[in-house]
């Protein structure tokens, strides 16, 4: 597949990574010479310096033949101009959008995107996608990560394991047999920095990090299996109001109404904006840092402090503070890649990555074969895919104990109808399943492989 991305920040730099990793012809374009150049040589891709939208730019990064167009520069008209032009001049099947202004995605506009006007067939909201990526964990307490489907009667949930968890160093073949009745299977363990596909005879082990595919209404009992017995957030305090931390308050008072949310905003015109437009809401003026402002916050009350502002030390900062101060779990934006290995020993419970978000939104359009949905994890290192089974697949029509997988595969659970069935050794898939499947980078080829529709079956 040739692929271009336009925008060579966090969030183009790291779907070119992937996407030239998993061997498709990648160019990238950005008008900086340093970041392109840095691009090229980092990862196996073409870069051209220049404006994404100028169609001469666009010829010569070869839109003529390409088959997707992702548009992530940091200005959200060069990447709507830049659709525009693949489309009207080079006529490029894909063309994906990242919209920041919110302005541009009311609903009454809608139609704004669509061939007629400017053609974009799919955008993608940072904003939007962050405050719902946020919202998931703050509905599943002592979770690092949750991902919902099938209407949300199944979850991946991430957790990380404390010396306490009882069935540490168990093998995961024996926890079937102890837990009969539990619908999950533990999907990949992240240890020591690696991402691991467990198998039968591996074990669990204190400071692992685990995905698991549950069934939503056997979570509470799987995470006290692992060692978790945090509530649901009843006190929540927002430190940032904007953009993100907007939409995320009105998700929660939308979906949690019996929450008491505070929020602290620096800017006092856009917290006395905040206050005018949520009901019920608590809106303080002040530096999330200020330690009066957190007292008037009663941070240390809280069950849940978010730390969103656009400021990846202040985050930090916030968070830190109000766990000292007694706030029970902090959940932190970041979005420089080098805190990563830092946060996990400082004590932050969540950190959320708008770039990894991005990117899991972008591989949605991106993926190949009968791929409905895709999730990134641990910024990149896996992903979480829901597929659906077609006739011709080698998966169909077998026991999954029977099947010859790929390394760094592991199906979690089929969708059959309005049936959820978590896979066991004996499960068999059928031809219109909808799979969920946790697979490592290196498989990921070929998961679309498995799931593509052959000439045959035409």
């Amino acid at each position: 597949m040739k692929v271009i991305v336009c925008g060579a920040g966090l969030v183009g730099s790291t779907i070119a990574r992937q996407l030239a990793a998993e061997g498709n012809e990648v160019t990238m374009i950005d008008v900086s010479a340093d970041r392109a150049n840095k691009a090229a040589e980092t990862y196996d891709l073409r870069a051209i310096v220049g404006h994404a939208s100028h169609p001469d730019v666009l010829e010569q990064a070869g839109a003529s033949d390409a088959d997707m167009l992702i548009a992530v520069t940091f200005a959200d008209e060069v990447n709507m101009v830049a659709c525009e032009v693949a489309h009207a001049l080079f006529n490029v099947p894909t063309k994906i959008a990242r919209i920041r202004a919110q302005g541009y995605l009311r609903p009454e506009w809608s139609d704004l995107f669509n061939e007629k006007h400017i053609s974009i067939d799919f955008i993608i909201s940072p904003e939007i996608e962050v405050a719902r990526a946020i919202h998931r964990r703050i509905l599943t307490p002592g979770a690092f990560d949750m991902i919902p489907f099938a209407g949300d009667r199944l979850r991946l949930v991430g957790i990380r394991l404390e010396e306490d968890c009882p069935v540490l160093n168990t093998p995961l073949r024996q926890l079937t047999g102890l837990f009969p009745d539990l619908a999950l299977n533990i999907c990949g363990i992240i240890r020591h920095g690696a991402m691991l596909v467990p198998t039968a005879d591996d074990h669990l082990e204190a400071d692992d990090e685990i995905y698991i595919c549950v069934l939503s209404a056997h979570l509470p009992r799987a995470m006290r299996l692992f060692g978790h017995e945090e509530r649901e957030a009843r006190r929540i305090v927002l430190a940032g109001g904007g953009n993100i931390g907007l939409f995320l308050a009105r998700e929660i008072q939308e979906s949690q109404p019996s929450v008491l949310l505070k929020i602290i905003e620096a800017n006092r015109e856009r917290a006395e904006h905040i206050a005018s437009v949520l009901k019920d809401a608590v809106v303080l003026h002040g530096d999330t840092l200020d330690q009066e402002i957190q007292q008037e916050a009663k941070v240390g009350a809280a069950e849940t402090i978010i730390a969103m502002t656009n400021d990846d030390e202040v985050n930090i900062l916030t968070s830190l503070l109000a766990k000292q101060a007694g706030a029970q779990r902090a959940i932190t934006l970041v979005n420089n890649p080098a805190y990563d290995t830092l946060i996990g020993s400082l004590g932050i419970d969540v950190v959320v990555n708008p770039r990894s978000t991005t990117v899991s939104s972008i591989l949605q359009h991106v993926r190949r074969g009968r791929i409905r949905a895709v999730h990134s994890l641990y910024d990149g290192a896996a992903e979480a895919i829901e597929a659906e089974a077609q006739q011709t697949s080698a998966l169909v029509g077998k026991p999954l104990s029977e099947l010859d997988l790929p390394d760094g595969l592991k199906i979690g659970a089929i969708l059959r109808g309005d049936t959820v069935e978590i896979a066991r050794g004996d499960s068999e898939i059928e031809a219109g399943d909808r799979v969920i499947l946790f697979a490592r980078r290196d498989a990921v080829k070929k998961v679309e492989k498995l799931f593509a529709v052959r000439l045959e079956f035409f």
